[in-house]
């Protein structure tokens, strides 16, 4: 991997930043140069949130993805706003339970899991933005996989230390859909 850039997207509340913070996390782990760029409504919660990530073998120039590689999208808002600007060839990672409306790109690969339903009936309400992180990881390998439980034992806050099994049951079963 040169330089993969990232956008995830959604409704404030549903952890798209804190799931650009695990990915960046890990870049950070691998010793790779690294942009991390929230972007979020004043509302938050039920607001839109986004936020951009670049990781690469060399400097980054600018923070700002504007063609990304990659979209994670947990809405259909989010979805319809970004889904024009993935590169040929790029990825889109979908909750289908969210985004139902999906475009006709035939030069992207898409992955359409219902990963909040998933992480309900897996007892890990909460926690579709890590089973779409799981997903992105199985399609893409953006770290080594014990990289990404080392990036969520960083990122998970000390006061919430219950959750971090619990993150990582969520990308495994991410990884599996």
């Amino acid at each position: 991997m040169s330089d993969t850039r990232m956008i995830l997207a959604g409704f404030g509340g549903q952890g798209v930043l804190f799931a650009g913070k695990v990915i960046a996390y890990a870049g950070l782990i691998e010793n790779k140069q690294l942009s991390w760029l929230p972007s979020y409504g004043p509302e938050m919660r039920g607001g839109t949130a986004n936020c951009s990530v670049t990781l690469s073998d060399e400097p980054i120039g600018s923070p700002l993805v504007t063609t990304p590689d990659v979209l994670v999208v947990m809405n259909q808002p989010s979805y319809d706003r970004f889904i024009n600007d993935v590169a040929p060839g790029g990825v889109v990672i979908v909750d289908s339970g969210l985004v139902q409306d999906l475009a006709d790109r035939e030069d992207v690969t898409t992955y359409a899991i219902p990963a909040t339903s998933l992480s309900e009936d897996a007892d890990l309400s909460g926690l579709a933005n890590i089973v779409l992180v799981g997903k992105l990881w199985d399609a893409i390998g953006f770290c080594d996989r014990e990289t990404l439980d080392a990036a969520i034992d960083k990122s998970v806050p000390a006061r919430k230390a219950a959750l971090v099994e619990k993150n990582k049951s969520a990308i495994e079963l991410g990884i599996a859909s």
